[in-house]
């Protein structure tokens, strides 16, 4: 039996949160959710985790701040942001520091499907 990729979740908003793990779970995919980043780091999870999607601004870190922690750290997760407040300044420096998406809330739900699909077949 083949395993089943973890997708982490980390967002401060609770609809937020299960609205994504609802779809996720649907496409066949473990779940892990957080409502923050700090909860993450600390959670042990962060290996087995084939795909981080993570909101840009929470309180306390924020998801930039998470994924420059986790590249400090030596984590190549692939890393999906998803915002309400998008900026072209936010979209560019997620992307350069390796995100393979960055989706605007209400984002398309084929969106995040195939950015998944990217993410774990690396």
């Amino acid at each position: 039996m083949a395993n089943i990729p973890v997708i982490s979740i980390v967002d401060d908003d609770a609809w937020a949160r299960s609205g994504l793990e609802d779809l996720i779970l649907s496409l066949g995919y473990k779940t892990l959710t957080f409502e923050s980043a700090e909860q993450f780091i600390q959670s042990g999870d962060i290996d087995q985790t084939a795909c981080l999607i993570t909101d840009l601004q929470m309180p306390g870190w924020s998801g930039l701040e998470l994924q420059s922690h986790l590249r400090r750290e030596g984590y190549r997760i692939p890393i999906i942001f998803v915002t309400a407040f998008p900026t072209e300044q936010h979209r560019a420096r997620a992307l350069e520091d390796g995100a393979i998406g960055f989706l605007n809330k209400p984002f398309d739900a084929q969106s995040l499907v195939d950015c998944l699909a990217h993410a774990v077949a690396r």
